[in-house]
């Protein structure tokens, strides 16, 4: 096999891998991660389970392959978050209901003992805290106006973003997601 050979045979297989993250993104979307079966995202992108294997070994491996690559979307360096910029990305997410429906399942599913997205969740979101806290200490300095720290209300923020996620998910006609958001980031003080 030649070097051009061998490279032709990385990239297809980069690019298969990248299918099957996708197709287990949409399975998982539809049914959970429990409900998700390897057999399933092997049909959808037209392999065998055994074929599926050759790139993923375990469940778990794809699982965590799913995972990397939705950060991988929403990788914004830490530095650069301002609380003017939360209010786009949660604008963002209303654009991408597949892909908000994947996380809320996988991390409704985390929170059960053994479930293998729970270490990852729970690093996840001790990271995300600390960004927000740092955001908000950016922007208020040791205290927001209604006298909190801002690591006292980074988890309060989080908890607001992905609690009108889950609502929104659920009805989407009735939550306006976006809008709810700047109300809130309002009652902060911000002029959204």
């Amino acid at each position: 096999m030649s070097y051009g050979d061998g490279m032709n045979a990385r990239v297809r297989s980069e690019e298969r891998r990248a299918e099957i993250v996708r197709a287990a993104l949409e399975v998982i979307a539809e049914r959970g991660y429990r409900g998700a079966s390897l057999a399933a995202v092997a049909e959808k992108v037209g392999l065998t389970q055994q074929g599926l294997l050759h790139h993923f070994p375990t469940k778990e491996a794809l699982l965590v392959a799913v995972l990397e690559e939705r950060d991988q979307w929403d990788a914004v360096p830490a530095t650069q978050w301002r609380v003017d910029l939360l209010a786009s990305l949660v604008e963002y997410n209303a654009m991408r209901p597949g892909i908000i429906q994947t996380f809320s399942a996988l991390l409704g599913e985390s929170v059960t003992e053994g479930h293998p997205a729970r270490a990852y969740f729970t690093e996840r979101y001790r990271q995300v805290r600390e960004s927000m806290a740092t955001v908000l200490r950016a922007e208020y300095g040791d205290r927001l106006p209604n006298g909190l720290t801002p690591e006292r209300t980074a988890p309060l923020l989080v908890a607001v973003m992905d609690g009108l996620q889950y609502q929104w998910l659920l009805d989407p006609e009735s939550v306006d997601m976006p809008g709810a958001f700047r109300d809130f980031l309002a009652l902060l003080g911000e002029d959204v």
